[in-house]
């Protein structure tokens, strides 16, 4: 039986690290609802759960693997029976993102706008610091994945920036 001392550390961290986990839940759901509700989940079950992290590598590392499970989780569940349509997964860009208006920048309208799969590899190295194999663990893919990815989601954002620049030289 784990200590109160856990538990309490636990909650403790969890706070610190919402408004990472709630920005890569936003690149995994592209809404801000469902990436809240995602954030509430992944919450409840890393408390529930905390007794099964072996305490190597990050917390937050940990925590985003269980997003990306719960959200996979989801995504199976809605597949299987007819739901309201995502937006992502029909291929237009999802609204509901920029409701938000401290969210509401150019920069996270360029980053949530990114082609599925992107988005989140390019918040994980660029904007949170994870290493290229962090990265690769947390989203369930080889590096060579998360190499081609990154460098795709930069040249996506490049030639976005590139086109609405006011400065041409």
């Amino acid at each position: 039986m784990p200590t109160p001392v856990a538990a309490i550390d636990i909650r403790r961290d969890l706070v610190g690290l919402l408004p990472k986990l709630r920005r890569f839940a936003v690149t995994l759901t592209g809404d801000l609802a469902d990436a809240d509700e995602l954030v509430q989940n992944v919450c409840q079950r890393g408390i529930a759960k905390f007794h099964l992290w072996n305490g190597t590598g990050k917390l937050e590392s940990w925590l985003y693997t269980m997003a990306r499970h719960q959200w996979i989780d989801e995504a199976r569940r809605h597949r299987l029976r007819p739901a309201k349509g995502n937006a992502l997964e029909q291929g237009e860009p999802a609204s509901g993102v920029h409701s938000n208006p401290v969210e509401a920048g150019e920069a996270h309208r360029l980053v949530t706008s990114l082609p599925e799969g992107l988005a989140s590899v390019f918040l994980l190295v660029d904007v949170e610091g994870h290493n290229y194999k962090q990265a690769a663990d947390i989203l369930g893919i080889p590096l060579s994945a998360v190499m081609s990815r990154l460098s795709s989601a930069r040249l996506h954002l490049a030639a976005q920036g590139h086109s609405r620049s006011p400065r041409r030289f």
